[in-house]
């Protein structure tokens, strides 16, 4: 169940608890963790949360890949014997990278479902809704958790694994389905493909909420935009999370470009990129996690690489009083790039190139073979664009004004660039 904090001390009251519970389980047996404070000063001792934000080693994930590496398959991270482990996931392995395997414990599991389903009442979800789930449940957690939450919530849940985009649609109109969750990428893709083949989406969807997670997106504007425009009626609702951390947060429901911290899981820092400065509120710096229970195959201090920049206001609209991060996760640490002097986060280009309309799907090349890297981006016109050359005009009117950079744009045909279930991968080095 969600619990409920008056204030930010009783957050900090209940962290410190879980915090002291967690170390006394997993320093004595979890060799990865062990290891690592050992050669810490006070050998773990940390009696508050300000003496384990200063002198806690940090978690990182080349670290991780690394322990894998040397303790095939699984690692050494985790607080338990083998046998005691009932769930296998693992990441998406992007960016040439091979996937990290994340075991869980049935408690653990237990642990990140109730923290999904916060996010599902923090949504308005209700027993009443039904649960379409657009995605491959294959070994990616993806919405594993979203749909054992929804169940244990009363929701009918079906599930969209092995099914064509047509397929899922059709299924959602006939079940009548009520929630939609997906990635922000495929909530597009569903909503053109239903649009270009005709499925009268506005009369035959029930659809009036989609949950979205896995990327970026339904925290910007533009793309939130697109996807309510696809789906009349729905509203877009964001969460993120990640495979090895668990879910992290949920939108505000009072302010759209908020997503909460659930603190009563987490123990959130913001600190400076590559550095062990906190940055103040309203500046940007990278999120550092420390989950509080899972137990199983915790992790601590772990440096996310997300973007992201904490509201200046103490407690928000909504009347929550647990970390609120303005415009959602602004980017990745590793995925800016300097083009001229500019740094460019993709984010910001998802939020002029939807902005702008009339945009099916994009492509963007960065290039390093010069002294200057160089962007490049494809653009496939939606099939309702009537003018190309005023669409690329507009394009490049935008990146000129927002980033005082001039982006060559290139317009390609109908059905060129690749469409995404799961994370998009729209950015490549030529």
């Amino acid at each position: 169940m969600a619990e409920a904090f008056p204030d930010r001390a009783a957050i900090l009251m209940a962290q410190e608890e879980k915090l002291r519970a967690l170390m006394g389980k997993i320093l004595p047996s979890n060799k990865f963790y062990s290891a690592k404070f050992k050669k810490t000063e006070g050998e773990g001792d940390f009696k508050n949360l300000e003496t384990f934000c200063r002198h806690a080693p940090f978690t990182t994930k080349p670290e991780l890949e690394q322990d894998q590496r040397s303790h095939p398959p699984y690692g050494s991270n985790l607080t338990w014997a083998l046998d005691k482990y009932t769930r296998y996931h693992q990441t998406s392995g992007t960016s040439g990278r091979a996937p990290l395997r994340w075991l869980d414990t049935p408690e653990s599991w237990n642990w990140m479902v109730e923290n999904w389903e916060q996010v599902h009442r923090a949504a308005g979800v209700t027993n009443a809704d039904r649960a379409f789930f657009a995605f491959s449940f294959g070994p990616f957690i993806g919405f594993w958790l979203a749909f054992e939450a929804a169940e244990r919530l009363g929701c009918l849940c079906f599930s969209g694994g092995g099914l064509s985009t047509v397929a899922r649609l059709h299924s959602i109109f006939e079940n009548a389905a009520t929630l939609l969750c997906c990635t922000p990428s495929y909530a597009i893709r569903m909503g053109e493909v239903a649009e270009s083949s005709r499925m009268e989406l506005p009369r035959r969807s029930k659809v009036r909420l989609i949950i979205v997670a896995g990327e970026p997106g339904g925290s910007i504007p533009a793309t939130r935009q697109r996807i309510e425009q696809l789906w009349p009626g729905a509203r877009v609702f964001d969460h993120h999370g990640m495979t090895e951390i668990g879910p992290v947060t949920y939108q505000c429901p009072a302010k759209p470009s908020l997503l909460h911290v659930l603190e009563s899981g987490f123990i959130a820092e913001i600190l400076k990129a590559d550095t062990t400065e906190p940055v103040p509120c309203g500046t940007a710096g990278e999120l550092v996690l420390t989950n509080l229970g899972r137990t199983g195959s915790p992790l601590l201090r772990y440096r996310t690489g997300d973007l992201v920049k904490a509201a200046i206001a103490p407690v928000c609209a909504c009347g929550r009083s647990e970390l609120a991060l303005e415009g959602g996760i602004l980017g990745r640490v590793d995925d800016m790039v300097v083009i001229r002097g500019v740094n460019v986060y993709p984010t910001a280009v998802e939020e002029i190139v939807r902005g702008c309309g009339d945009v099916a799907e994009y492509q963007v090349h960065v290039s390093h073979a010069g002294a200057l890297a160089e962007m490049r981006i494809e653009v496939e016109p939606s099939p309702t664009c009537r003018d190309i050359s005023a669409l690329l005009a507009r394009l490049e009117n935008s990146f000129e004004a927002c980033m005082a950079l001039r982006v060559p744009l290139q317009a390609v045909p109908a059905g060129t660039l690749p469409r995404f279930e799961m994370k998009a991968k729209r950015w490549t080095k030529d």
